[in-house]
């Protein structure tokens, strides 16, 4: 089964800079971790589209990624897209309202913490999103944390550091 996979920065894909101590949007290390996973009957293809953190994207990269998008559902397979945690909701709902008549499922995903950090969620969150991926109907859905949601059922909570049924009480 093909799985696309768009990367487009984010947390997930930072790394620690030596000479400005700080975390940073670099290069594309998905495939890294990719190659450490046991994906048997799967191809992931990557597309590095670009390599932001989300508060970052201007106006016109949720366009981008649209048109990425489109030009791999002529594929008829499932895509996966790596996401800044701040705006993925958004980006979800824009993808959403562009591609009314979805016939595979997208899954956009991201990390709290950079992938080869200590307890990051990042190979956790992209491992489940290839499962989801192979398993979720059509629609479009963030996958975090041992968690599906529908795209427009989702927030993010900036206290909890993780994502939670909007209109419900987060603590259930």
């Amino acid at each position: 089964m093909v799985i696309h996979l768009i990367t487009t920065g984010g947390t997930i894909e930072k790394v620690y800079s030596e000479q400005t101590g700080s975390v940073q949007n670099l290069d594309n290390k998905i495939d890294r971790y990719l190659s450490r996973l046991r994906l048997p009957d799967s191809e992931v293809r990557v597309m590095p589209l670009m390599n932001k953190d989300s508060l970052e994207m201007t106006d016109a990269d949720p366009a981008v990624i649209l048109n990425s998008v489109k030009e791999l559902l002529t594929d008829n397979a499932p895509i996966v897209i790596t996401h800044g945690t701040d705006t993925m909701v958004e980006t979800g709902l824009y993808l959403q309202r562009a591609l009314p008549e979805m016939k595979v499922p997208i899954i956009l995903t991201g990390a709290m913490t950079p992938l080869g950090f200590e307890r990051s969620d990042g190979l956790q969150n992209l491992t489940e999103s290839l499962f989801a991926a192979r398993v979720l109907g059509a629609g479009i859905y963030v996958v975090m944390h041992n968690q599906v949601f529908p795209v427009d059922r989702v927030r993010k909570d900036q206290e909890l550091a993780r994502f939670v049924w909007m209109g419900e009480d987060a603590n259930r």
